[in-house]
């Protein structure tokens, strides 16, 4: 960024430069022309007479004028100057605040994607500890994730049309980041690779190549998302070079464009003040103050909006507090609702233990009321009655203090969503009150039967005298209570009524808000409307300029373009003559230049590809040593692995440093590749350097920490980073120095392609054009520079006072900040005031609850002991008692005990609770007396900050005072000074035009002159003077400045050092106390401290406008004092004391805003720099400005003929200049192509080694095919040998063949002889076989036999080798064919690969050729550059020369035009002394001839008179008295006549003296003009002069091109040469290839090898093709990409939008969720509330059906007694009685049955009548049919037992059934009683469905179990057991369960488990009879 911000400011600096060398070289031209007339005139001119003094005086008050009027047109223009940079300096501080904005943003960016990176590293480590085993290698998903991640961070570059500085470099910094994320992909891969290399030798072979197989499709996938990333960055980097040249561009054209529209206004401008343009002045000045009064007023409005913005947000600030303090109350509110609530429940509870202890107690109470005794029992009773009377007392006295609480609390809440609740509430209270109330009623019953039962008590004994007086006491209390009950019913009603009342009020205030924000609303409508209207004005006088300018841009193109045909034209007339071949030559020669640079080009980038991939190596190999050293890291755990640890990082700190050697091959490689990276190269070695070091570092420090590695790691990164970055600079470089030769190759083609007959036609017509053209471009530019000046100078008004009034409104915002700042600290400590007072009353409630707990201690204490008395008498009594009443004592006793256990266990734990109180209220007292402390503390801080904050605000009003004061003085001056220079401008055109030129002309004659002094001394003081007072004002204001920021600096400094001590003492406090508060009103809290926020931020950005308008007119009446300084003399001293300033403020700053004070004092130093070298260059221009303006005037008025002649000279200048101009682009232009010429020889160079390279290969690929061919030449040997061996088999075998074919001949032969033998010999065989068999045979006839079983075996064998042989024959001749077609096709192949050779050979010769050529070419080039380069260099020089001679001269010129001013200036005031001494002593001459005249007239007139008196004498004395009055009026007549002709006299003297005047002025006008004449002549001999100089010069230079032409040719004859014997050379080398080639047409089965070779590389050419297609799809993806890229951007920037709006949205969604949940809690609290009112009254209902049922069973209780009794007698009497019809029953019964059953009967009889069994068998078996003996044994005594037989399905009938099968029928129906059975008590009833759920139930009191059963099964209708019966006789007691209740007699061995009844057992004493008479009766 730097580095780019450096080059932007070289760039403008050597564009400004320029632009001030050219204005210097005007100067110094104009200068130098005057001079030389200057030193022409000095010869002339004589001394001056005297009577020329006025005429030159008055000249040179004129021309001082002048002077004075220009200065300050010059500071005019300076100022405007100034104001425009400033704006400037604004806007590129903007801009380097977003720039730093958004590197924050990228460096947190930065951080999280490390962070993350961090955070996958570790799960991949972890990942690789779980899976990964010995050898297995973990994959890669890091890799993938990131660079998914990076792809999805990657941004484009810009996001509007309108590019920015600050968004290219935000690309850059994307693209280097991308660059470092690419490297880290690539070093990963490298790292995998490397683990896939290492895994191979330990084994597991399979999964390795799965992984390897994995890693390399990753690794192809990261190649190719890096070649596209590459592509795009490269794209994106000529998107942003083409906007950035274009910005510049338009920028440059507007600068123009704007310079043009000024100079055409200040020519205007001078025109009008020419004219007398006092008017347009004072109509500007009367604008411009319209315009201030319009502002002013503007920002009058401003302040009245922004108090009323203020106070409103001063009340909102009001409501956020109230509300903070609402909601802090409604917190407190919902606190003690929950604490209500648990209380309420606390006294349900203790209402059921009371009611479940009565109904303990009432049957005791029943008890004892049977015994008289039992009176004592009753009184300890009453005596709990009593404790649980107080219990109760207690309950209320606890509920009316939370009634209390409840009161103060709600008289703090003040807002309308709690009134609601606490209403809710209130009603809730009230039912619970009301619930209270009835309990209270029924308790009072309860009391007033006690008290009945007492009363009863006391006629028995009259020691209950106590209890009535204490029931009297509670009856008052409870009335007590009561009645402050309904007054906090009350209390509450007035609360509520207090509630409404500020509802009402709140919404009355919500409405006023309302009401001023519509006002304020409508008001910035109305203040909107006026400023769209001003901006619609403004835009149409943008309108209006715009189409001047276009206008301006029309012309100004015509005429450029009629330029540069001028040009053309001209260089073509030179160039025709001379070089149309020379042009073709060229042109082809740049054409094969094109061919060759492309071939470059092509190569440079093979080269950067083998670079990149040679750097992915390197990367890769350094992702594998991070990795392996994570991978050391993981496996640090286990203390095994250490050496392998070791050995692995010597193996990767080898690896780093081969990776380390290869860099630096790299690094000279891209050495040899770029000449222009020389510097980066050396930064890349030293980056090396750091990088060897930065890793052995690492090497000593991994086996100790594990973080150095990746720091390490991370540098080196980095440095990947920047060779990447090197490398796409590179690139870079090259893409432009293409783009150059391209547009050189154009340039060249279109001159080329200009016609030159055309241009010879028209040449003369343009000539003529544009010498008509120049004078319509000279007035034009006059007309500009006045729009120019015009225009500087508004603008620069307009911006300074905008800059002053914006510095003013920000030093005003800044202030208020720190005062609103100052009042949120005082508000905050106010509102931790508010806390610790609430802290404070919250520990007097515990207080309060404290000492009522101790109170109810004490009462409690006292309680124990009254109980502690009364047992001893209870005992004393027991003592005393009858041994009756014994049991029932004792059972209070032991109740008496319990509950004074009870009361002990109550009475520790209230004592452990008072002590938990005094150590929460020690901790209190100790946190009170910190906190008061701290307070202390802040109230003295507080004091300390209001007297600075008093002492600042009085110094700040001192200061506006100040400045005030200065700005009135500051336009009092101005107001001055515009009046004087009106008078002036006024003054000045008073005088006549005559008067004018004749003071112009004077002045040059004085010019002329050779007088040389020296400046008056009193001028010189005065300005030194000027100067000290404006140095000591800087001084003085920088002094102040100084001063005012070390205040401020101090003043933040202390008072952020002690808010922060406070603040963070505040935040201990605050945690304290959040620790003590619950957690429910932590989300209220952070809601409401995110409002705060908001509310502070709205604060703070409007304070921060307030702030910026303050600067700008702080800004803007700085700018109007700076301008009525001396600007030179001001700057010279104010860059001296800013830099020490500057000194200064380095030294100091520690802090982040004096980084800020640094920026702007260097911008300052910058600013006053280029203020200085625009003020020289202003100056010049005036100067110059003048001396045309003077040489103007002169020659208008004088002669038309010079003052044309000085024009031409002039338009010659500019042309001069043109064509100078145009040389030194021109030569620009031939440095580039030298420069890129050398860097095209470098590059030729390199493809030279190449080749070279290339032909070493080829001379080896030689060698090989030799010693392939030598082989192959053994091997024809070798086989030739083979062969002649095989012909010589051959021939054998067929020697061989003709004897066995010749013996075979003889033998057949042989055979034919044999077989007529044998033929006829076969007839005496069978004749004489017998005899033969019998005869023994011949030996003769055996032996042929013999002969001929040898033959036909020979025969045989022959045979078998004969057909062996012609096997071997056919196969030979098969295998030579064979052999003989294989040869025919090697040796087709072989030529087939020579002729390809050949072709290929031919090729790489022509290619030879063509390089040959196109160095020859390239050589020629360059050679001829470097001679045009030296010629370029050589007039060049001799410019220099002239450049320099001509400033020489020019600043002669000043020196002496200086000179000649101050002696002008001397001149001109001592002639103006002399002047005003000659007019004195004419005045006094004139006057004392007039006084002569008058006394020479009165001595005539006395002399007259003397005469006439003698003559009267005389006359006297003669007495003629008539004739003397006579004489008298003569006299009188005389006199008279006298006066009149002196009247007449004077009057011709007066005419007379003027016409001599006149005459003298006329002479000297005559005298001047021939002076003048004389001197025009004498230019215009001198001019001629320098024409002809100029001519000769210009000859000489013709004749030294043409010289230079000449040498250029003659070299290029010496080129031609060269090129021919060159020729010649490659001739004689395409002879020695061609030899070659024979020699390889000889090496043909070596090239037969190479095919395959030419086959690979011509697959390898095809891919590298498809890889140029790819690259080309490539660019259109990248393309597609970058638009993709960009709607992807704006998507994600909606998508974080959109995410930040549902975040919202959940946020809101959760906080109304917590509401509903609140609400519903809420609700179901109310529901809870409304239950345990209903089931209180359910128990009241219950409890009254108890005591119901209670009374049913006393009266059962009763009947059952009765019941007893009369069984009781029942048995007594039916005791040993027998009934007599049963036993007739039983009689007659045994007589009906039949007789084999009726000793069944018997059996029967005898268990009724208690016989045993085996009595009754014996009987039986003695007797079994008599009937005496059964009647006996009837009546004697029968058996017990009655057997239980049950009926069977397979008996008979009832019919046939017997006797005794009836009768156990009958006893077994009748078993079931007759009455039905009895009702069981509710403790009893087991429910059929579930036997034994009930047992849990049975240890819980009585009461709560018949809470419980009533609750739970109301169903009693569904229980079987209580069946309707017929008799209310109960048989069972209800209380039989208690101690000692007696139990029914039928029940007793029933079990209490079971609910069955068994039949009822009949003792044995009873008799039979009298029991079954009634089952009989029924």
């Amino acid at each position: 960024m730097s580095s780019w911000l450096g080059g932007l400011g070289s760039g403008l600096g050597q564009s400004l430069g320029q632009v001030g060398g050219s204005l210097a070289s005007l100067t110094g031209q104009i200068s130098n022309f005057t001079k030389d007339m200057l030193m022409e005139g000095t010869e002339e001119v004589e001394e001056l007479p005297n009577a020329r003094r006025k005429e030159i005086e008055a000249i040179h008050a004129i021309l001082r004028s002048e002077n004075e009027r220009l200065k300050k047109l010059c500071t005019d223009l300076e100022e405007k100057h100034e104001a425009s940079e400033l704006q400037i300096k604004q806007q590129s501080t903007i801009y380097r605040n977003q720039l730093q904005q958004k590197e924050v943003e990228i460096s947190h960016l930065k951080a999280r994607q490390i962070a993350l990176q961090d955070q996958v590293l570790k799960l991949q480590s972890a990942a690789q500890s779980v899976n990964s085993g010995a050898g297995r290698v973990p994959a890669a998903p890091a890799s993938s994730s990131s660079f998914g991640y990076g792809i999805s961070r990657h941004a484009a570059a810009f996001h509007d049309d309108d590019m920015d500085f600050g968004d290219i470099i935000s690309s850059q910094q994307e693209i280097n980041r991308l660059s470092n994320e690419v490297s880290r992909l690539e070093s990963e891969v490298g790292h995998w690779r490397h683990i896939a290399q290492t895994s191979k030798p330990q084994g597991s072979n399979s999964s390795d190549q799965s992984e390897i197989c994995k890693l390399q499709s990753i690794i192809k996938e990261l190649k190719q998302n890096r070649s596209q990333e590459i592509d795009d960055h490269q794209h994106e980097m000529s998107v942003l070079q083409n906007a950035h040249q274009q910005k510049l561009t338009e920028i440059s054209r507007r600068h123009r464009e704007e310079l043009s529209d000024y100079e055409e206004r200040i020519e205007e401008l001078e025109k009008l003040l020419q004219q007398g343009g006092s008017g347009i002045a004072v109509t500007d000045h009367l604008k411009i103050h319209e315009m201030q009064k319009t502002i002013q007023d503007l920002q009058t409005e401003k302040v009245a909006s922004t108090k009323k913005i203020g106070e409103l947000e001063d009340k909102i600030k009001d409501i956020n507090t109230k509300l903070s303090s609402a909601e802090t109350d409604r917190d407190v509110l919902k606190k003690e609702q929950e604490r209500l609530h648990i209380e309420n429940r606390q006294i349900t509870e203790e209402c059921e233990n009371l009611k479940q202890e009565c109904s303990k107690l009432q049957p005791d109470a029943v008890r004892q009321g049977d015994a008289v005794t039992g009176r004592e029992g009753i009184l300890s009773q009453g005596e709990s009655v009593q404790e649980e009377v107080l219990k109760l007392q207690r309950a209320l006295s606890d509920a009316e203090n939370e009634i209390m609480r409840l009161s103060i609390l709600n008289q703090d809440n003040s807002l309308t969503e709690d009134n609601l609740k606490l209403k809710m509430h209130v009603e809730i209270l009230e039912k619970e009150k009301s619930l209270l109330s009835q309990e209270k009623e029924e308790l009072q019953a309860s009391l007033l039967k006690l008290n009945n039962e007492y009363e009863v008590i006391k006629s028995t004994t009259g020691r209950d005298m106590d209890l009535d007086s204490t029931l009297h006491n509670l009856r008052l209390t409870l009335e007590a209570k009561e009645q402050e009950l309904s007054q906090s019913l009350t209390e509450k009603e007035t609360l509520l009524a207090e509630l409404e009342e500020l509802d009402r009020q709140n919404q009355e205030a919500t409405q006023h808000v309302i009401l001023m924000k519509d006002q304020l609303s409508k008001q910035q409508n109305e203040e909107d409307n006026i400023i769209s209207k001003l901006k619609k004005d403004l835009n149409d006088e943008k309108k209006r300029v715009h189409q001047l300018e276009v206008d301006k841009r029309n012309m100004t193109k015509e005429l450029d373009v009629q330029k540069e045909k001028l040009v053309q034209s001209e260089l073509v007339l030179n160039d025709l003559h001379l070089a149309k071949q020379k042009l073709e030559d060229k042109v082809e020669d740049l054409a094969d230049q094109l061919n060759k640079s492309q071939k470059s080009n092509l190569n440079m980038q093979k080269e950067n590809f083998g670079l990149k991939e040679h750097i992915k190596q390197n990367e890769e190999e350094l992702s594998r040593v991070r990795d392996e050293l994570t991978q050391s890291l993981n496996r640090d755990s286990g203390s095994d692995f250490k050496v392998d640890l070791l050995k692995e990082r010597e193996a990767e700190v080898r690896s780093l440093k081969q990776s380390l050697s290869e860099i630096e091959q790299l690094n000279d490689n891209l050495n040899k590749v770029a000449f222009d990276l020389k510097m980066e190269n050396e930064k890349l070695a030293l980056a090396c350097e750091d990088v060897r070091r930065q890793l052995e570092e690492s090497i000593a420090g991994s086996n100790q920490i594990s973080l150095e590695r990746n720091t390490i790691v991370e540098v080196l990164k980095m440095e990947k980073g920047q060779l990447e970055a090197e490398l796409s600079r590179a690139e870079e470089r090259r893409l432009e120095e293409a783009n150059k030769y391209e547009q050189m190759i154009k340039e060249l083609s279109k001159a080329r392609d200009v016609s030159t007959s055309a241009l010879q036609l028209e040449q003369q017509q343009l000539m003529k054009l544009s010498r008509e053209k120049d004078f319509e471009i000279a007035e034009l530019k006059k007309n500009l520079e006045q729009m120019d000046t015009d225009c500087k100078e508004t603008k620069a008004f307009l911006s300074s006072s905008l800059e002053e009034r914006k510095q003013l409104t920000q030093l005003l915002s800044e202030k208020e900040i720190f005062i609103e700042k100052l009042k949120e600290r005082g508000s905050e400590l106010q509102e931790e005031l508010d806390k610790h007072t609430e802290a404070l009353r919250k520990n007097e409630v515990l207080k309060q609850t404290i000492e009522e707990k101790d109170r109810s201690l004490g009462s409690m204490k006292e309680e124990n002991n009254h109980l502690k008395e009364e047992l001893e008498r209870l005992r004393d009594q027991q003592s005393r008692a009858a041994p009756v009443a014994e049991p029932k004592p004792l059972d209070s006793v032991t109740e008496l005990e319990s509950e004074v256990l009870q009361l002990n266990v109550i009475k520790g734990n209230l004592e452990e609770e008072i002590k938990h109180h005094q150590k929460v209220i020690e901790d209190q007292n100790q946190s009170k007396l910190q906190l008061l402390q701290s307070l202390e503390e802040q109230k003295k801080e507080m004091d300390e900050f209001k007297c600075q904050h008093e002492q600042m605000t009085v110094t700040h009003t001192q200061l506006f005072l100040e400045k005030d004061e200065e700005i009135r003085n500051l336009h009092k001056t101005i107001e001055h000074i515009k009046t004087q220079l009106h008078e002036e401008r006024q003054d000045v055109q008073t005088e006549n035009s005559d008067l004018f030129q004749e003071t112009k002309v004077r002045s040059l004659n004085i010019e002329n002159g050779g007088e040389k002094h020296d400046l008056s001394k009193a001028e010189t003081e005065r300005l030194v003077k000027g100067i000290k007072e404006r140095e000591l004002e800087i001084k003085l204001l920088n002094e102040k400045n100084i001063s005012l920021t070390k205040q401020i600096d101090q003043l933040s400094k202390d008072e952020v050092g002690k808010l922060t001590q406070i603040i963070q003492q505040k935040d201990v406090e605050i945690q304290a106390l959040h620790a003590r508060i619950s957690s429910a009103s932590y989300t209220q809290d952070v809601v409401y401290l995110q409002q705060q926020l908001q509310a502070y931020a709205m604060e703070r950005e409007q304070v921060l406008a307030v702030l910026s308008e303050k600067t700008r007119e702080n800004s803007q009446l700085k700018t109007e004092y700076h301008k009525m300084m001396d600007i030179v003399a001001a700057k010279e001293a104010a860059l001296v004391k800013l830099q020490d300033e500057n000194k200064k403020l380095a030294a100091r700053s520690e802090g982040g805003g004096q980084d800020m004070f640094r920026e702007t004092v260097q911008n300052l130093s910058r600013i006053i720099r280029e203020k200085d070298i625009e003020i020289d260059a202003l100056s010049q221009k005036c100067q110059t400005l003048l001396t045309v303006l003077q040489t103007s005037s002169t020659g208008n008025e004088v002669g038309g003929v010079n003052s044309n002649q000085f024009e031409e000279l002039l338009q010659e200048r500019d042309k001069l200049k043109q064509q100078v101009k145009k040389m030194e682009e021109w030569k620009q232009q031939v440095m580039t192509t030298v420069q890129n010429m050398q860097h095209e020889s470098a590059q030729l160079q390199e493809e030279l080694h190449q080749l070279q390279a290339q032909v070493l290969v080829d001379s080896d690929n030689n060698s090989k095919l030799q010693v392939d061919y030598t082989g192959l030449i053994q091997s024809y040997e070798q086989n030739e040998t083979k062969l002649k061996s095989f012909g010589q088999e051959l021939a054998q075998v067929q020697h061989s063949i003709g004897q066995l074919c010749n013996t075979k001949d003889l033998l057949l032969g042989k055979l034919d002889i044999i077989s007529p033998q044998l033929s006829s010999g076969s007839s005496l065989s069978s004749q004489s076989a017998e005899s033969l068999r019998t005869v023994k045979p011949d030996p003769s006839s055996e032996a042929s036999t013999r002969e001929l079983e040898e033959l036909r075996k020979s025969l045989q064998e022959k045979d078998a080798t004969i057909k062996t042989l012609q096997e071997n024959n056919h196969r030979l001749s098969d295998s030579i064919a064979a052999s003989s077609e294989l040869e025919r096709k090697e040796h087709e192949q072989t030529d087939s690969e020579i002729k390809q050779l050949k072709e290929k050979q031919d090729v790489l010769q022509k290619s030879l050729k063509e390089k040959d050529l196109l160095i020859k070419a390239k050589s020629d080039q360059l050679l001829s550059l470097n001679e045009n380069f030296t010629n370029k260099v050589n007039e060049n020089e001799l410019l220099r020369q002239a450049v320099t001679n001509l400033k020489e001269r020019m600043l002669i010129l000043e020196m002496d035009i200086c000179k000649l001013k101050e002696e002008n200036e001397k001149i001109v005031e001592t002639t103006r002394e002399k002047e005003m001494e000659y007019q004195a002593l004419q005045e006094t001459n004139m006057k004392f001839s007039m006084m002569l005249r008058e006394k020479e007239f009165e001595c005539h007139s006395m002399k007259e008179k003397a005469l006439a008196f003698e003559q009267l004498l005389k006359e006297k004395e003669q007495g003629k008295t008539g004739e003397l009055n006579q004489l008298l009026n003569a006299v009188k007549s005389m006199q008279e006549k006298t006066v009149k002709f002196q009247q007449e006299r004077d009057q011709v003297m007066l005419a007379l003296k003027q016409k001599q005047m006149e005459n003298t002025a006329l002479q000297n006008e005559v005298q001047h003009l021939r002076d003048k004449e004389l001197r025009l002549n004498q230019e215009l001999e001198r001019l001629r002069n320098h024409l002809l100089e100029s001519e000769d010069s210009y000859t000489r230079e013709a004749l030294a091109a043409e010289d230079r032409e000449a040498k250029l040719r003659k070299k290029v004859t010496v080129l031609e040469e060269k090129l021919v014997s060159s020729s010649n050379a490659m001739e004689n080398a395409s002879h020695q290839a061609s030899l070659q080639v024979e020699s390889l047409q000889e090496q043909l089965n070596v090239v037969s090898k190479q095919r395959d070779e030419t086959a690979l590389q011509l697959s390898v050419s095809r891919e590298q093709v498809k890889q140029y297609a790819l690259s080309l799809s490539n660019l259109q993806m990248v393309l597609e990409h970058f638009q993709q890229e960009e709607k992807a951007m704006y998507s994600a920037e909606l998508e974080k939008h959109k995410q930040l709006v549902a975040e919202w949205k959940k946020k809101a969604e959760h906080l109304e969720g917590k509401l509903m949940s609140l609400q519903e809690r809420f609700d179901e609290a109310n529901a809870a509330l409304d239950s345990a009112s209903r089931l209180t009254e359910q128990l009241d209902l219950k409890e009254e059906q108890i005591e119901e049922l209670k009374k049913q069973n006393e009266l059962r209780q009763e009947m059952l007694d009765d019941v007893q009794k009369k069984l009781m007698n029942l048995v007594n009497s039916t005791e040993g009685k027998v009934d007599k019809v049963l036993m007739r029953n039983l009689f007659i019964g045994h007589f009906h049955t039949p007789k084999h059953q009726r000793h069944e009967v018997l059996r029967l009889m005898g268990s009724i009548l208690g016989i045993k069994r085996e009595e009754m068998e014996q009987l039986l078996h003695e007797d079994q049919g008599g009937v005496t003996r059964w009647m006996t044994g009837w009546l004697g005594g029968g058996s017990k037992s009655v057997p239980n037989t049950p009926l069977r399905p397979n008996q008979q009938s009832v019919l046939n059934s017997s006797f005794s099968e009836l009768f156990v029928k009958f006893l077994e129906t009748e078993s079931h009683p007759s009455v039905p059975p009895p009702k069981l008590s509710v403790h009893d009833l087991k429910p059929l469905d579930s036997p034994g759920r009930r047992k849990a139930v049975t240890n819980v009191p009585e009461s709560f179990k018949d809470g419980t059963e009533s609750r739970s099964g109301r169903r009693t209708d569904v229980n079987p057991f209580l069946a309707p019966r017929s008799a209310a006789v109960p048989l069972m007691n209800p209380a039989g369960l208690g101690p000692g209740g007696p139990g029914h007699l039928l029940l007793k061995p029933i079990s209490d488990v079971l609910p069955t009844f068994t039949p009822l057992p009949v003792s044995p004493d009873n008799s039979a009879g009298v029991v079954l008479k009634d089952l009989l009766k029924q």
